[in-house]
């Protein structure tokens, strides 16, 4: 196995990324002034980092974001920007694509990133992500071709997307990672049980996560007595803390010592507002467990 002497260097991310899948075709498929509108506000909060796929629109989320860059080409210092790669999915932008598939190989991830730069208007990429584990990935070749793109000066930061732990720490440990982006939510704990945020309390890698807020979807299981109890401690909670549910939420992803930072996928920017309203409140631990006893239904064994 390959090894690296490379040090892992730091990345300041803001509070939140602010997501961007939801905002072109797959969404509110914003104009050209509207995504500047949502930019110049976003970075008037303080919240510098944009998170995008090269999927994202069926391959046109980038490029509709990248026209306020070429417009406005000083918004590019005062952002940071994360995209992924790694999905080959059938569009209009990509007719050779028969099906979906995932691909880490060398020239499929070097052809990604030139792509993600014109579409972006930009020299380079601040974090580029594998947005899914590639069953064919090969570490040493995808090291080397992170090690590329940074010398390069395309790319400054790499990590992962979705991976379990045994692949993280297989691609980590020939190439260091800054970020592991991964869903977690109350309505999906996976990650506070299997592992990964152990892993990356561990590496002090902090981890970025997507559908913090489940989707919008809490109650899941068509359960009354269950979903009883949830209104009910969600009621108690947000009265004591003063906030509403999705504040509620976002405060029990950033209790964990791992300093989660939350995508959040909104359109409108009262709610990245209200997002950031939380960050001088603490969850107690004991409200931390009652949410998750809450959410599962039951008590701790």
């Amino acid at each position: 196995m390959r090894q690296t002497s490379s040090k892992r260097k730091a990345i300041e991310f803001s509070p939140y990324l602010v997501g961007t899948m939801r905002l072109g075709k797959w969404g509110e498929n914003f104009n050209t002034k509207q995504w500047l509108e949502f930019i110049e506000k976003s970075l008037a909060l303080g919240l510098k980092d944009f998170d995008h796929a090269d999927i994202y629109g069926d391959y046109t989320t980038e490029a509709d974001f990248g026209k306020v860059l070429k417009e406005n080409p000083h918004l590019r210092n005062e952002m940071q920007i994360t995209t992924k790669c790694g999905i080959r999915m059938p569009a209009e932008k990509r007719p050779k694509n028969k099906m979906k598939t995932y691909d880490s190989g060398d020239k499929y991830i070097l052809q990604s990133v030139e792509n993600s730069l014109r579409n972006l208007q930009t020299d380079y990429i601040d974090v580029l992500l594998l947005h899914r584990p590639d069953f064919l990935m090969n570490p040493n070749e995808i090291a080397e071709t992170f090690e590329k793109l940074r010398d390069d000066g395309k790319v400054r930061f790499f990590g992962v997307s979705n991976f379990t732990t045994s692949q993280f720490e297989m691609i980590n440990s020939v190439f260091p990672l800054i970020t592991h982006q991964i869903e977690a939510s109350i309505s999906h704990l996976n990650p506070f049980e299997d592992g990964t945020l152990d892993q990356l309390l561990v590496k002090n890698i902090r981890p970025t996560v997507w559908s913090p807020l489940g989707g919008g979807n809490l109650k899941q299981k068509e359960n009354y007595k269950l979903n009883q109890e949830l209104d009910k401690v969600f009621g108690i909670l947000c009265e004591k803390y003063e906030v509403n549910t999705a504040q509620l939420m976002l405060l029990f992803l950033k209790k964990h010592p791992s300093g989660i930072i939350p995508v959040l996928g909104t359109s409108k920017p009262v709610r990245l507002e209200e997002a950031l309203e939380i960050d001088s409140k603490n969850m107690e631990k004991e409200d931390w467990y009652a949410l998750y006893s809450a959410t599962k239904g039951e008590e701790l064994p």
